[in-house]
């Protein structure tokens, strides 16, 4: 039968990296993990290969270094992909502001999708513990990307997702030139662009309770620079061709 993979990219993640292994393995016996740890200075690599020891159906890439979550999913969906047993993967953040138990639901959508997102902007989602300048700056990023792009979906960075193997396997990372949040817009553009078929569901988004935010003001004015990049490209005449099959 058929396996589905979950990538989760880390940096200091260690408070939180044991109770959500813990918490997906009991939602969902089935899945493979695979944590991607961007050599956290806090020691989140090492407890992560603890982790692997107890449980057999996790895995760790140790990469040098703050790469960025983007490359860091990028690098976990190619080591899934390897495995001819994958028959889906998902990306989740490791500080619990994606809840596990969304994820039977998420995956069950891919019956009918090609890749599903828990939209944060759903009608029937909640975020919780946002102060208000975050909540205004991540609406405004979002419209003027789904605007731009003219993609059909109300949140394009939130990072809780799951891709068909057929659609994780169109993306093509050699063509993303951005780093951190603004590689899941490059990856929406991209097979989007190719035909896929894309759900969202509703989502209860909580604000991490332990830990720091990895997301930086530099990599915020990043992601803005990487969706104008991305409008420029979408302007470009596109190629013909169907969905990948």
């Amino acid at each position: 039968m058929p396996s589905g993979f979950i990538v989760i990219p880390t940096y200091n993640e260690r408070e939180n990296i044991g109770p959500l292994v813990e918490a997906i393995f009991g939602a969902r016996p089935g899945l493979c993990v695979i944590i991607v740890d961007d050599g956290s200075p806090d020691g989140t690599g090492a407890a992560a290969d603890e982790l692997a020891r107890r449980w057999p159906a996790l895995r760790v890439i140790h990469r040098a270094g703050k790469g960025g979550r983007g490359s860091a999913c990028l690098a976990g969906f190619a080591a899934a992909l390897a495995d001819a047993d994958c028959g889906f993967v998902m990306e989740m953040d490791a500080d619990f502001s994606h809840d596990p138990k969304e994820l039977n639901e998420t995956i069950a959508a891919l019956e009918r999708a090609d890749v599903v997102i828990r939209s944060r902007y759903h009608p029937e989602s909640r975020i919780v513990n946002w102060g208000l300048a975050r909540r205004i700056f991540s609406r405004l990023a979002n419209m003027v990307a789904r605007n731009l792009l003219r993609l059909p979906l109300s949140d394009l960075t939130n990072g809780y997702r799951a891709y068909s193997r057929r659609a994780a396997q169109a993306i093509e990372p050699d063509k993303i030139t951005a780093s951190g949040y603004i590689v899941l817009s490059e990856i929406a553009h991209q097979l989007h662009r190719k035909g896929f078929r894309f759900a969202e569901l509703p989502t209860v988004f909580v604000n991490r309770k332990r830990g720091q935010s990895n997301l930086t003001w530099r990599e915020i004015m990043g992601a803005s620079r990487g969706i104008l990049t991305l409008y420029v490209r979408s302007r470009q005449r596109v190629p013909s061709g169907q969905r990948q099959s």
